[in-house]
């Protein structure tokens, strides 16, 4: 029986675009509700508390408006939250994100893997558990890129800037003999043209996305709760900052056609529209 809820996705921004592209690619017949929480980018720099609070007060939002599924498309928030989640909301699947050190080591032939992430991302359970299940024998080479998610929320995605952090986190990770980078923060998959113009066509970058989306399918299929494959999907977009006008500009960019964006509001922990 077709199951016509939509599957809810939320980031700290616009990074959760690359999952979600990939969501859209792997179940054309979803819907799906984005929220980028612009209000409090990037996730990064704040306590794990405050990332768990945020996470669980989008999570309602959603769950108000009838997902069925829920998509942590944020590696930050995903180390922060996503075994909170779990235990708050236990009749909810939620999907989240895991840096891909796994296929990394599996496939490394120099035994060197880069991972770029955020700093919550490396400090949080989730990576630590990662790293010691499948990273042994591997040498990681870790850099938090500071500034790169702002750069790619303004949508400048190629500029100097941008070139800049990468240039500083990569070159001393090629100088070590890294033949693989992984892409820890929903962020980066959009700077991947620039990152591989720095590492070259022998560096294999990772993005974690179309796994992602995978076992998406696979939990809703579980379920029972995959929609009908004749039905056209949607996609609704929603930010928490406030100028809607320059977001749609940019997602729009990222999303590759031009896109509508409606405005969330946080009253304390509690998010909604309107009066909501």
């Amino acid at each position: 029986m077709a199951d016509a809820r939509p599957v809810g996705v939320f980031d700290s921004g616009v990074g959760g675009l690359s999952v979600l592209r990939a969501l859209r690619a792997e179940l054309p017949s979803e819907h799906f509700l984005y929220v980028a929480d612009q209000a409090n980018v990037p996730y990064g720099p704040h306590p794990l508390e405050k990332v768990r609070g945020l996470a669980e007060g989008i999570t309602r939002y959603l769950l108000r408006r009838g997902a069925k599924a829920i998509v942590v498309a944020c590696n930050t928030a995903s180390a922060a939250a996503l075994h909170y989640l779990r235990e708050t909301f236990p009749d909810t699947p939620f999907v989240g994100m895991e840096p891909a050190v796994k296929p990394a080591a599996e496939t490394t032939r120099s035994g060197v893997v880069g991972v770029l992430a955020t700093p919550a991302t490396f400090q949080g359970k989730l990576y630590a558990s990662v790293v010691e299940r499948f990273a042994r024998g591997t040498r990681l080479l870790e850099h938090t890129c500071p500034g790169l998610v702002q750069e790619i929320e303004a949508g400048r995605l190629t500029g100097e800037t941008a070139r800049a952090i990468l240039t500083a986190a990569l070159r001393p990770m090629l100088a070590e003999g890294v033949d693989t980078v992984v892409l820890g923060c929903t962020h980066y998959p959009f700077a991947i043209p620039l990152i591989q113009e720095i590492v070259g066509g022998n560096v294999r970058v990772i993005d974690p996305a179309p796994a992602v989306a995978r076992q998406t399918r696979r939990v809703l299929a579980a379920r029972e709760a995959l929609n009908a494959p004749e039905a056209p999907g949607s996609v609704t977009f929603y930010t928490t900052g406030g100028d809607t006008a320059a977001t749609a500009a940019v997602m729009g960019r990222l999303w590759g056609e031009p896109v509508e964006v409606l405005r969330l509001q946080w009253r304390g922990e509690r998010l909604g529209e309107g009066n909501d």
